[in-house]
């Protein structure tokens, strides 16, 4: 009985991993936890998304900013309620324990105001980093040296003949008169001992609220806002939070930053793609050749020439298809899509915003083949690496007009999210696992500037409720996005492995499109040497030179150009000029 030799077949190619949904990347979770730490950037969030009803949201790419801003309102209820737990323990702390309670908060707020002179950069120049340096040291010694005092008062220094209060009295004496406060009298018509132990309990109750604020933030980001569990939006108590008007204004926002048709601001009109990076307009003659068939041209038929080599970057490489090896290029999740950027001026109501797909296919058909100033039509290739933290989006735009072609690449590059967001769940996991004596410091050290945070807090509150009452954020035209909040929190720049990424990801890119370009040239029947020839200058950083006659240029680092006289006459009698070039200065 013969068997038949069956050979062994190859493992089926391992899909590719998943790309996380936009409400669930790990660049919205660092903006979430940003809107905990960082209470400027929480204001922006919220004035941007929240309180500025007439302004579309800006494009989220690889990010939710409707996610980002309920987090940010939930933030700011938990600094609020905070806020008043603090103000209203010093309030009745002042009733009970008189004025010597105010001094004790004196320190506090100096620490604030230093926090606030020196910024929040990572290097502040000298003109902030010296007074910020002389404040916050002052306010600490000060606060050790009232603590002090206040002791020695609630131990026993009750007025003549205590050892205490002779002490506590001579030096009083030898203070100016202007600072007599910080040293009390001791006893009957100053600062008793009961005085001083409510006071001193004051604080402790205010190191309690201090200590209830970091525990929350410590549970939001091990919990919610964990990698585990910020997946799961649907369990996110921050989603759940909010009435009709604001459901409905998230539901808007989600609209807006993922739609194809971008309203835009006439000054921003990128507004949300980050930093441009090497933007390139190439126009080139349309000559026929001498021996291909002309075909029409236009601009839909060069994009769809330079889809198909766009969408060769998704693909693997045989050895590694073969093998069933997953390869984890972000290249191939490549994003291709087609986007119609119209002006948000002269909308009447930002719910006119034309979103529907009739809308968008009308708005499109008629953009692409037309040479519009305010309404135009982009192909837009992003690529989203180091989870969604790096996005490289790359607009291209294509125009045929009077014999020419002009070809413009717009790259824009989002940097990763800032470094102190990304510390936020070192900070949460370093107060939960210090030792009960480190929590006690920790907690004394923010307990000073408790105050004056609170202070702060409500007075920010109390502005934005003004202007809001006011009619300033509603009541305008409907606007483009101004900012964005993703923006906001990005880096200058990034990590050298993410520059070299960035290179990787553009030049890539940059390549298909030059290549698809110069294929529908070739097919329609158009040579081609001129706009490759165009495209290696532009690549390389150089600038193209159409003509060298009657020109003086020079070549290399010390070069110089000099212009030569030619000593042949003519039959005239006189010597024309003759322009050279000169290599390395000779």
């Amino acid at each position: 009985m013969s068997t038949a030799h069956v050979p062994a077949q190859p493992p089926p190619p391992t899909p590719p991993p998943q790309v996380a949904a936009p409400h669930a990347s790990e660049a919205t979770r660092l903006l979430c936890a940003g809107t905990y730490l960082d209470a400027s950037y929480r204001d922006c969030v919220i004035d941007e998304l929240y309180l500025m009803e007439h302004r579309v949201a800006a494009p989220s790419l690889g990010y939710d900013a409707a996610r980002v801003l309920a987090h940010a309102l939930r933030a700011r209820r938990v600094e609020l309620a905070w806020a008043w737990g603090v103000l209203g323990l010093l309030a009745l702390g002042i009733v009970a324990a008189g004025w010597w309670l105010v001094v004790l908060v004196l320190p506090g707020l100096l620490l604030t105001l230093g926090r606030r002179v020196r910024g929040a950069a990572d290097d502040p120049p000298t003109r902030r980093r010296l007074p910020a340096f002389a404040l916050r040291w002052f306010g600490r010694f000060l606060l050790a040296y009232l603590v002090l005092v206040t002791l020695v008062i609630g131990l026993g220094a009750t007025g003549e003949g205590d050892t205490f209060g002779l002490v506590l009295q001579g030096l009083r004496d030898g203070l100016p008169s202007s600072l007599r406060f910080l040293l009390p009298e001791a006893g009957p018509g100053g600062v008793t001992a009961l005085d001083a132990w409510l006071a001193l309990a004051t604080l402790l109750a205010m190191a309690g609220c201090v200590a209830g604020q970091q525990a929350h933030f410590t549970r939001v980001l091990r919990g919610e806002l964990s990698p585990r569990h910020f997946p799961d939006a649907a369990n996110d108590p921050a989603e759940r939070v909010g009435g009709r008007p604001f459901q409905l204004l998230k539901h808007r926002i989600r609209i807006e930053q993922h739609a194809p048709l971008v309203m835009y601001h006439e000054a921003h009109p990128f507004c949300g793609a980050g930093t441009a990076h090497d933007t390139w307009v190439l126009a080139v003659e349309l000559r026929p050749h001498p021996v291909r068939e002309r075909r029409p041209i236009g601009n839909g038929t060069v994009l769809a020439a330079v889809r198909p080599f766009l969408e060769q970057l998704r693909e693997v490489a045989e050895p590694a298809e073969q093998d069933g090896r997953v390869v984890r290029d972000r290249l191939r999740h490549l994003q291709i899509d087609e986007c119609v950027f119209l002006p948000a001026e002269g909308l009447l109501h930002r719910g006119d915003a034309p979103y529907d797909q009739y809308s968008f296919n009308m708005h499109r058909t008629r953009s692409l083949e037309e040479g519009g100033e305010k309404r135009r039509h982009f192909l837009r290739i992003r690529v989203g690496g180091w989870e969604e933290e790096l996005v490289v989006t790359v607009f291209v735009r294509v125009h045929t007009q009077g014999r020419m072609l002009m070809l413009e690449v717009a790259p824009h590059v989002l940097f990763p999210v800032r470094a102190d967001f990304k510390d936020a769940d070192h900070e949460a996991y370093r107060f939960a696992d210090q030792n009960a004596f480190g929590k006690t410091v920790q907690i004394l050290t923010r307990m000073a500037s408790a105050p004056g945070q609170a202070l702060a807090a409500l007075s920010r509150r109390a502005v934005r409720g003004w202007r809001r009452m006011t009619g300033e954020f509603t009541g305008g035209q409907p606007e483009g996005p101004a900012v964005s909040i993703r923006e906001l929190a990005a880096e200058p720049g990034g990590s050298l492995f993410q520059s070299m990424d960035v290179d990787r990801y553009l030049r890539s890119v940059q390549d298909r499109i030059a290549y698809g370009v110069k294929t529908a040239l070739a097919d329609a029947g158009y040579q081609t040497d001129e706009f490759a020839q165009k495209v290696v200058n532009i690549s390389n950083g150089g600038v193209n030179i159409e003509s060298v006659q009657d020109s003086t240029f020079a070549i290399g680092n010390h070069a110089r150009a000099a212009t030569r006289m030619r000593t042949t006459t003519t039959g005239g009698g006189q010597a024309p000029p003759q322009r050279g070039l000169a290599r390395d200065g000779r």
